[in-house]
């Protein structure tokens, strides 16, 4: 009997073990940041059309919470992925230096070119950015989960990207649209032919991974319940947002805040994850009230500059109009500065290899 209770109990930590393996932080926190982001997304998409906007612009109190507090906030959360942590800086210290160099040079000869080409640049980065991310939550639930096997990694990488990548070619199909990345033109037409070649293949793409992932829960006896949250998630909000709906509004709400809460949600985990093993200044950042005030406060400082130097749009928020029209060529290049770099430097700071100390966020049990 006691034998039989010892083995009962073993099996049950290795149950619980199991089930921690699903989540990248906890079961609460993932579903919070995953599922309650895109809840809150839907949830405005109600609130847009109780309120009148879904034809109209975004108004401020969306813009606010959306875009300041989210959008451009999240971008800031990468110093703290490198530029505040100076033991990261200095191990990569010719990419963290060059990366944004670079990006420099290169916005301040395309915008002198030409303003329409520096935006076009500029979104279709933004574009490979987004849709990346979506793909590189899947990837880490896989790691966390112990998923290795081909045939499944290419199940799940076509659901993430077709995703992504339907609603982005509907867009560039339906030309011109009520909402666009940027800057009305920032994409560029392309035959209709594209987008009806792309449907049957979302299809196919989602149905493959609903098949496969109700076979892992019910045949398999084993699922991964944080992968098929973010790929229900984007795939409602990228259609929601972009094919549903013709609206700034509803690809506002819907775009940038499963985007934006999920990344500031892992770069404060990671800050915590930092904090013992670095400066006491780093140490005070990573506490959540300083943490999300600095995000804030540049993300601020950044749009007051945008406001008052380019677009004169919110005076009643950051105050009367600068004319630096004449440093346009140089002031547009240095403001998108920050997102430039957040987009280049994504693709490396988060890749498992070369970055062993993410192993505690990635390494899980089990096989596929």
């Amino acid at each position: 009997m006691a034998a039989e209770r010892i083995d009962r109990l073993t099996q049950a930590r290795e149950r619980v073990v199991e089930r921690r393996a699903w989540w990248l932080f906890s079961p609460r926190v993932d579903v919070c940041v995953f599922v309650g982001s895109a809840l809150v997304s839907l949830a405005l998409l109600w609130v847009g059309a109780r309120a009148g906007v879904l034809d109209s612009d975004s108004p401020d109190w969306t813009w606010i919470p959306a875009v300041l507090l989210v959008d451009v906030a999240h971008v800031y959360a990468t110093a703290f992925r490198v530029y505040f942590d100076a033991e990261e800086l200095r191990r990569r210290a010719w990419l963290y230096t060059l990366a944004p160099a670079i990006a420099l040079a290169l916005s301040i000869a395309l915008y002198s070119e030409s303003d329409a080409l520096f935006w076009r640049a500029l979104a279709y980065l933004a574009v490979f950015h987004f849709v990346r991310q979506q793909y590189g939550w899947v990837a880490m639930y896989r790691a966390r989960a112990g998923e290795r096997g081909r045939a499944g990694w290419a199940i799940d990488a076509a659901a993430v990207y077709m995703a992504t990548l339907y609603p982005l070619a509907y867009w560039h199909a339906h030309l011109p649209r009520r909402f666009w990345w940027f800057l009305a033109g920032d994409f560029a037409q392309t035959p209709v032919w594209v987008e009806r070649v792309a449907f049957p293949v979302y299809c196919l793409a989602l149905g493959a991974y609903a098949v496969r992932s109700v076979y892992g829960w019910i045949v398999g006896g084993r699922g991964n319940p944080g992968k098929d949250i973010v790929v229900v998630t984007t795939a409602v909000c990228w259609y929601a947002g972009i094919v549903a709906f013709n609206s700034d509004y509803a690809f506002t709400v819907t775009n940038v805040v499963i985007h934006g809460v999920p990344y500031i949600a892992l770069v404060f985990w990671y800050a915590r994850l930092r904090a013992p093993h670095t400066g006491r200044t780093y140490r005070a950042l990573a506490r959540w009230p300083v943490f999300l005030a600095t995000l804030w406060v540049l993300a601020y400082a950044e749009e007051l500059f945008w406001d008052r130097g380019v677009w004169h749009e919110r005076a009643w928020l950051f105050g009367a109009a600068w004319d630096w029209s004449s440093l346009k060529v140089f002031l547009v290049p240095v403001l998108a500065l920050p997102q430039m770099t957040h987009y280049v430097l994504d693709g490396f700071v988060w890749r498992r290899r070369g970055n062993p100390q993410l192993s505690i966020l990635t390494d899980g049990a089990g096989n596929e």
